[in-house]
């Protein structure tokens, strides 16, 4: 038998246009011969559609899409299609997140999700009812079971601690099931391929049977999906393995187990610029921009989104803005223009002397009596926020921020003046992982100057400046806030590593005091485990325990 695995980038709702994709894929797998063709979860929404799957007409017109689609696909082979159904019960939440199952025409049956997921980005009990047990159907000699992405996280013997108390996937086998399926939509994070492949490839020898997992592929607002859908035998051989962060379509012939394997790179700076340049090229287009703009520093980060930019959107679509002050060094402007001409962009040079003449005379009288502190740092900063924010009007194209993650941790931006702009590019992305993706980038090709990567990082707001005037070292800096934003660390436990006890306690407090600024962020590209994204829910009006001054009676007694 052989089966098609759809893996496709969809529009979060774009009912329409994702049905013909579909339709476009399963008949190319006809061509090929398949007998059985799989989408990814919810492929005739778009994932993740989030809150319009509270709105009922969505979810009425999706099924008339869907019935429609049967109906185009009545001469291909059964075809799996993920969707949202109504939950018709008088209790429970209002739908189920479900695969359907279209044959000659008709909707056969339909499939629902067990495990819900509710950490990091997922809120799906929000919106779905999980179902009691997993469900099969009988095609060619093949006893199959549907399952939907998270119901195959949950085996006893591969996680330390299960999150659900019960396993889909267990129940199928316990059923007689020798084939299981996945229709997924698993974001990406850099690392997370290989953890996939061990998972799945444990789980299909343990149990005995085939396992065919279909990934979407695409970005989706800030999560990027980076497909490489797989079939893994019974005995947990990696049989095949769809492109990764491309559309692809993969047949696998299972009775003699032969597939393709796409090759792939899993070097972090090799996944991260690859979901960046899709998850960016994504983002605008499915915004509707065809043309980026962002301003450039001579700095490692706007040259890094720059270059970034430049392979999502082609370099005639990028504009860069160099706004040079009195106190940017002219290397720096030089740094910006060279690596302008390496990318082949156009660029803008618009001075801001005068501007930040105007502001300081309008300020005067209001100023007197106070000493020059960051409030004119930040004004240049909102100049230049302005102008580009001025320029994307204009131009109609879509503004790109050039923050790191490590500034948007400790608040070394500013609101309104360098976290303007429409998409964060780099947001989640580490100032030392950002050196050594520009490092890698220019092994490919130099473009970037090397002057950037040697020289200090500053912001150039004030003679002399260093980002290291107001923070640690930046090695020292990222492992700290790695240990206490995706590793969940105390300040206590941070400091038993080694790690100088007040600037680890500067670090945590700079983290909680920046949170307001963060809220206020544009969208970012998660390619981390834990981004400032939507999976970031931290309060921004508290009181962090680690502040508070506790009487040792009462930490005695509660230990």
């Amino acid at each position: 038998m052989k089966i098609a695995l759809l893996q496709q980038n969809y529009i979060v709702g774009d009912l329409y246009g994702n049905a013909r994709k579909i339709i476009e894929g399963a008949r190319m797998a006809e061509r090929a011969g398949a007998e059985l063709i799989i989408t990814s979860e919810l492929s005739l929404l778009g994932y993740p559609p989030r809150d319009l799957l509270l709105q009922r007409g969505f979810i009425k017109r999706s099924w008339q899409v869907l019935n429609w689609l049967a109906e185009q696909l009545k001469d291909t082979p059964p075809t799996l299609v993920g969707l949202a159904e109504p939950n018709n019960l008088k209790e429970g939440r209002p739908l189920f997140n479900t695969a359907a199952l279209l044959e000659d025409g008709e909707i056969r049956v339909c499939f629902r999700k067990s495990l819900l997921p509710t950490y990091d980005v997922f809120d799906e009990d929000r919106y779905f009812e999980p179902a009691p047990t997993p469900q099969t159907f009988h095609l060619s000699n093949n006893l199959v079971g549907v399952t939907i992405c998270e119901d195959i996280w949950n085996d006893r013997d591969f996680w330390q601690r299960r999150r659900y108390h019960i396993d889909p996937v267990e129940q199928l086998v316990h059923e007689g099931t020798n084939l299981v399926i996945n229709l997924s939509a698993s974001p990406f994070t850099v690392g997370k391929q290989q953890l996939r492949e061990a998972m799945l490839s444990h789980m299909a020898q343990r149990h005995g049977v085939t396992l065919v997992y279909v990934n979407q592929v695409g970005g989706n607002d800030d999560l990027v999906f980076d497909g490489r859908s797989m079939v893994f035998s019974s005995k947990g051989k990696l049989i095949a393995r769809a492109k990764a962060f491309e559309e692809d379509l993969l047949i696998v012939d299972l009775d003699s187990m032969h597939g393709y394997v796409s090759q792939d790179d899993f070097t972090p700076e090799s996944e991260i610029w690859r979901a960046l340049v899709l998850g960016t090229r994504d983002y605008a287009r499915k915004c509707g921009f065809s043309r980026v703009l962002l301003g450039l520093s001579g700095g490692i980060d706007s040259s890094l989104t720059a270059a970034i930019a430049v392979e999502a959107m082609g370099p005639e679509n990028v504009l860069g803005v160099i706004m040079p002050s009195p106190f940017n060094r002219p290397e720096s402007i030089e740094d910006a223009q060279q690596l302008a001409r390496n990318l082949g962009i156009k660029t803008l040079i618009i001075p801001i002397a005068d501007i930040m003449k105007s502001y300081e005379e309008a300020l005067r009288d209001a100023f007197t009596g106070y000493e020059r502190d960051v409030t004119e740092e930040n004004i240049q900063a909102r100049i230049r926020g302005n102008l580009l924010m001025a320029l994307s009007n204009k131009y109609r194209a879509l503004l790109l921020t050039t923050g790191n993650k490590s500034e948007l941790a400790v608040g070394y931006c500013t609101l309104y003046g360098d976290m303007s702009g429409g998409l964060a590019v780099i947001s989640d992305v580490p100032k030392t992982m950002v050196y050594r993706i520009a490092k890698w980038l220019n092994k490919q090709k130099q473009v970037i100057p090397e002057r950037v990567l040697t020289k200090a990082p500053s912001a150039e707001l004030k003679p002399n400046q260093t980002d290291q005037d107001t923070l640690p070292p930046y090695e020292e800096l990222d492992k700290i806030l790695h240990m206490h934003i995706e590793q969940h660390m105390s300040a206590e436990e941070i400091i038993s590593e080694g790690f100088d006890e007040t600037t680890v306690k500067q670090v945590l407090k700079m983290v909680k005091i920046a949170e307001f600024k963060r809220k206020q962020a544009p969208v970012g590209i998660k390619v981390t485990d834990r981004a400032f994204g939507t999976g970031w829910r931290m309060p921004i009006a508290y009181v962090s325990y680690e502040e508070l001054d506790i009487p040792e009676e009462m930490f005695q007694r509660g230990q």
